[in-house]
């Protein structure tokens, strides 16, 4: 492989990536504007509970369910195959879910170890998933959630905007350039 095209696929390689970061993103904050960018409008998607086109997708993680407060997807790493303007790609991932269990239970911690099959296609030089399949390695149940009104370690929170959220994140008001 000449040096042009190692560089074409190490820059193809790191947009696979990125739109796979991208959507964890979007997922957390159930933001459809950041998830349709990831997707193309004919993908679909196989999470084992449910599957369908990317407009099923969409109505599933946006609003997603109020039982869920809170959502952290943490990727590890991801091989990318490419093979011309499409590309096989297995992201670890670590699913951390907040799971709002009713009154007289409260909020519970859980967290799922898997991993995602993407097929990647590039269009007119952009990278989305074509196909996603989730696979599950492992799920844990962590137990009672704690009081964020505490803070952490004993020390309170000088605002209620340190706490993670699927809606309202101080992130998004940060990466638009507005105080947080």
């Amino acid at each position: 492989m000449d040096n042009a095209a190692e560089l074409q696929a190490m820059l193809d390689q790191h947009k696979v990536r990125d739109c796979i970061a991208r959507l964890a993103r979007g997922e957390d904050r159930r933001d459809p504007a950041v998830l349709s960018a990831c997707f193309w409008p004919d993908s679909t998607f196989d999470y084992a509970m449910y599957k369908g086109s990317f407009p099923e997708y969409l109505a599933w993680v946006t609003p997603g369910a109020d039982a869920i407060t809170n959502t952290q997807h943490v990727l590890g790493q991801t091989v990318v195959d490419l093979d011309g303007n499409t590309a096989r790609a297995e992201s670890y991932v670590i699913s951390y879910h907040r799971v709002d269990m009713g009154e007289g239970v409260g909020e519970r911690d859980t967290c799922i170890g898997g991993r995602y099959l993407d097929q990647m296609e590039k269009r007119d030089g952009k990278w989305a998933i074509l196909h996603r399949t989730m696979l599950y390695d492992w799920y844990q149940d962590w137990g009672q959630s704690i009081d964020w009104n505490e803070g952490v370690m004993g020390y309170p929170f000088h605002g209620p905007n340190y706490t993670g959220r699927v809606r309202d994140d101080a992130s998004v008001a940060f990466f638009a350039g507005k105080p947080i």
